[in-house]
């Protein structure tokens, strides 16, 4: 039996290997760890979220929102698994990650036509592949990557927040609250007032880093995720109009507009632990635990992970990728995650998903889904593959990737209408374009 070779078992590798065997490919799934770690995750479970918990909006009227309606529609397996493990985030899609990760590593075990191999893989297979290595592929593997794509690869780096042990915040100052009241109040917020905010700023700004090490000096950030000190660098007001912005949250116990507010969100379906929103950092330990403790509500907090900051590697996806995620130099050969250049937990799924599915219809010799630009995914897949780049760097799904929307001249600047619409004539076309395959062949197999 002919068989796929997916390198890396997490979001993305885990979401391939899982559509290869519904279309009944044999997969060879390869997973270096634990024998060998990456520095960020800290388990030996497969799809392991190592930052936040959340995959972002599940409103279809949000760009990531109507990514995850396209993945159901897909049939998506990890998308499925999130919403059953799913716990209050308001109108996030935020997940219990060890539950989930748990639920997605028996999947893959139990299922026979999945071999799962805890080795490092060091050169490209010559056989039918995805790719999937993640962020942190292994410096042999990038070597190899190198020398595959001809072309140099690029490094960014990301950063993880820490995360609080509920039961040591002070609720006398913290409260829970929803932005503006909109949705669930699952979100716990530390209110500031001025003074706080300029003692919690100066604390910030003169507290020291993990010192780089020489390879890192030139170190490129993600634009939405970058650390919090860098943010603070950009100005004292930077944080106040970013993550700890106090607009539409207000203690119904005072009534008081605050002047800044640090949010926490939810990580485990126990309510046990919290991560700070927007605080990923590189910071040493000793300082974070100073600057989190000038926070109200959490001067006494029990900090469960400190932050970290970790190199990302990407490809230079527009001179490598075609729009299906293979490439250009070989037809069976196929990227996925953040790999491609797709940043975030819902892209990194949606990518393994489309490179699985198109991984098995090209052993099956069916033509290569190429998804319609209209859709989040399809404009998402064309956008890093267009050899027009001349500076590409890694983008989430946002609604700048799709065709724009024709809006009467009165409503031209209604966002919500613009959004409503481009969300209707994405489902509609993916709708069809399903339609129109599976006339062809089984494109949702058992």
């Amino acid at each position: 039996m002919t068989f796929v070779t997916v390198i890396g078992a997490g979001l993305a590798g885990a979401e391939a290997a899982l559509q290869l065997a519904k279309r009944g490919i044999k997969v060879r799934l390869y997973e270096m760890r634990p024998h060998k770690t990456t520095g960020a995750h800290k388990t030996d479970k497969f799809a392991e979220f190592v930052c936040s918990n959340s995959l972002g909006s599940f409103d279809i009227t949000n760009a990531s929102g109507l990514l995850k309606e396209e993945m159901k529609l897909l049939g998506g397996e990890l998308i499925k698994t999130a919403f059953e493990t799913s716990v209050p985030a308001g109108g996030a899609l935020a997940i219990d990650r060890e539950e989930f990760s748990a639920r997605i590593t028996e999947k893959i075990k139990n299922n026979p036509l999945i071999e799962v191999i805890n080795e490092e893989i060091t050169e490209i297979p010559n056989t039918p592949a995805v790719i999937a290595s993640g962020p942190l592929t292994s410096e042999l593997m990038t070597k190899a990557l190198r020398e595959f794509t001809g072309y140099e690869h690029l490094h960014f780096y990301d950063a993880i927040a820490p995360i609080i042990e509920k039961e040591s915040i002070n609720f006398d100052k913290a409260f829970y609250a929803a932005r503006y009241d909109k949705g669930e109040p699952s979100y716990i917020n530390c209110p500031m007032n001025e003074d706080e905010y300029k003692n919690f700023y100066n604390i910030l700004i003169n507290a020291p880093r993990i010192e780089l090490k020489e390879f890192e000096k030139n170190a490129k950030f993600f634009e939405s995720c970058l650390p919090v000190e860098v943010l603070a660098s950009r100005g004292i007001d930077t944080l106040r109009f970013g993550p700890m912005k106090p607009v539409g949250l207000v203690d119904k116990r005072t009534g008081v507009e605050n002047y800044a507010v640090v949010q926490l969100r939810q990580d485990n379906s126990a309510k046990t632990l919290y991560n700070i929103v927007g605080f990923q950092t590189n910071l040493k330990w000793g300082s974070q635990k100073d600057l989190i403790h000038s926070i109200p509500g959490l001067e006494n907090a029990n900090i469960a992970r400190y932050g970290v900051m970790h190199r990302n590697t990407f490809i230079n996806s527009p001179k490598v990728l075609t729009p299906s995620l293979n490439t250009h130099k070989r037809k069976d050969l196929f990227f996925a995650g953040q790999l491609t250049g797709t940043e975030g937990y819902t892209e990194s799924i949606a990518t393994g998903l489309l490179a699985g599915i198109n991984a098995a219809r090209c052993i099956l010799g069916e033509e290569l889904l190429e998804l319609p630009k209209e859709t989040v995914l399809g404009a998402l897949t064309h956008y890093i593959s267009d050899s027009e780049h001349e500076n590409f760097q890694p983008i989430n799904s946002n609604w700048g990737l799709l065709p724009p929307v024709e809006l009467p001249k009165k409503e031209r600047k209604n966002k919500k209408m613009k959004a409503e619409l481009m969300s209707k004539r994405a489902i509609m076309c993916l709708e069809e374009y399903i339609k129109f395959t599976a006339a062809a062949c089984s494109l949702h197999a058992d």
